[in-house]
């Protein structure tokens, strides 16, 4: 049975990043549009002016939903969560601009400066937000697999509580669900907070591991790789527009089965990368 990745990220998905650092050919300026105008002062609520700016960012507009986070401070705040595991709050969306995303392996614009020391802490502390041993386990494989990458990101992870200083904060959430919720990168750094959900704990290391590695590639810029069709999910979704949808070279234009960042996983994932996945993110950095 699939899963959704129930993603986005602890905190306000911030957007907006600096380029890598890296040689990466420049993509197609896309058409731009008139922004459009989200009221800020109201309630958060999903109004057609909110699915249309999502549209036009070419996030799926189908599936955005209101839903409240509370961060490990234990501060509690509404934002959008839009393709079922990316959380962004009405000022970041707002403020974003078509030429802000782009796609296939799909990424954003905004990616994480390197070459560069990213510093991961998994929280151990109390109120049902520290990991278990299997998240525990799972998040070390992960990192392993980003270290294992030809890529000028070198990560490094410890456990504790004292997080503040710490590039990526994973920790656990507790609301029954199964999956994770992660953001984008912002000015070169990755985004700060990842949730791993605690129905993770009825799935396998390996499964853990995979949503671990996929929170993991939000916040270095990848986007879901079936976003235009959340095919992985078992629907039809809707056809993409052309605005902010790049190319990665040398990956595929169509489904890919094989992909990690697909927008939902199985209970029986290995909790690798899938080759293009690596394809990908070597080429980004």
């Amino acid at each position: 049975m699939i899963k959704k990745y129930l993603f986005g990220t602890a905190m306000v998905a911030v957007i907006g990043f600096t380029s890598c650092e890296k040689n990466e050919s420049s993509p197609e300026e896309p058409p731009q549009e008139a922004m459009t105008q989200i009221d800020l002062d109201q309630d958060l609520q999903v109004t057609k002016e909110v699915r249309e700016k999502v549209k036009s960012l070419n996030f799926n507009s189908k599936h955005i939903e209101v839903v409240t986070q509370k961060n490990l401070e234990g501060k509690t705040e509404s934002v959008f969560k839009i393709e079922g595991d990316i959380l962004m709050s009405p000022q970041a969306l707002a403020e974003m601009q078509p030429a802000d995303i782009t796609s296939k392996q799909y990424r954003t614009y905004n990616l994480v400066s390197s070459p560069r020391t990213v510093n991961v802490i998994g929280y151990t502390g109390g109120y049902g937000q520290g990991l278990t041993s299997k998240q525990r386990s799972a998040l070390q494989r992960a990192i392993q697999n980003y270290n294992d990458l030809s890529i000028g990101l070198n990560f490094t992870l410890t456990f504790g509580t004292n997080y503040q200083s710490y590039d990526i904060v994973v920790y656990q959430t507790q609301n029954g669900s199964a999956g994770g919720v992660a953001g984008f990168p912002s000015n070169g750094d990755p985004y700060q907070y990842i949730q791993i959900f605690d129905g993770m704990e009825n799935y396998s290391t390996a499964t853990n591991e995979h949503v671990l590695t996929h929170e993991i590639g939000h916040t270095l810029g990848l986007r879901h790789t079936d976003w235009f069709s959340r095919q992985s999910c078992g629907q039809s979704g809707e056809d993409a527009e052309p605005y902010g949808a790049v190319h990665i070279p040398g990956t595929p234009t169509g489904y890919d089965s094989n992909s990690l960042m697909l927008a939902c996983f199985s209970a029986s994932e290995s909790g690798n990368f899938g080759y293009y996945d690596e394809v990908a993110l070597e080429y980004l950095y």
